[in-house]
């Protein structure tokens, strides 16, 4: 049964999913890949009714954090964010300019995740998983009493993330995927980066790029 408040919804200035997930009882909210809009993905959390305590990153290409800033100045939240990606953090203005987008003013992360981490919406676990090869610290946030698992660019319905980007590589995030997500319950559902959601069994069937056979 789903325990979980979450509201995903399409930011820009690339389509980056941004997701909502919340506690019920207390109320406490986690915001995951605020990548741009932060006026939008505010009135989302108070139409909510939620008090955001922290915001987590799947990982640090632009499009997933131009917001986070804006986000933690409104919101008091602790920025989140594994450490090997802390070159592509320090670059946003780089990245930005190599996509034609405008840059923002992003402070330094307040905590680095650690995998296999657990962490606390009131009383409901959230998992963090290293799932590197997208980026080198691409994580996923497993909600196992929800059956959710919020994959970043890491997994796509149909699909994986590129790797022919900075930091990228194709044995890593095959690894991540067969040995992290891929060995999570096949009813999961996958809230991908960018796109449609999808789960496990549907992907480790019909994925293009990394089927069980």
């Amino acid at each position: 049964m789903a325990t979980l408040i979450r509201k995903t919804f399409s930011v820009p200035p690339l389509g980056c999913n941004c997701s909502i997930i919340g506690d019920p009882v207390t109320k406490q909210a986690i915001v995951i890949d605020p990548g741009g809009a932060y006026e939008r993905i505010l009135h989302e959390v108070q139409q909510l009714g939620l008090t955001v305590s922290h915001i987590l990153h799947t990982h640090a290409h632009f499009d997933h954090f131009l917001a986070s800033g804006a986000m933690k100045e409104a919101t008091g939240a602790v920025l989140c964010l594994h450490q090997d990606d802390l070159d592509l953090w320090k670059n946003l203005d780089v990245q930005c300019r190599m996509f034609g987008v405008p840059s923002g003013s992003v402070p330094m992360p307040d905590y680095w995740l650690k995998d296999e981490e657990k962490l606390l919406l009131g009383d409901i676990p959230v998992f963090a998983l290293h799932t590197p090869g997208h980026t080198p610290g691409s994580m996923s946030f497993h909600a196992p009493g929800d059956k959710l698992v919020l994959a970043g660019d890491t997994l796509f319905r149909g699909s994986i993330g590129r790797t022919d980007l900075w930091g990228g590589d194709f044995d890593a995030i095959e690894q991540s995927i067969r040995e992290r997500l891929y060995t999570l319950d096949d009813t999961t559902v996958v809230v991908t980066g960018h796109g449609p959601e999808t789960a496990i069994g549907w992907e480790k069937e019909r994925n293009q790029f990394i089927r069980v056979a």
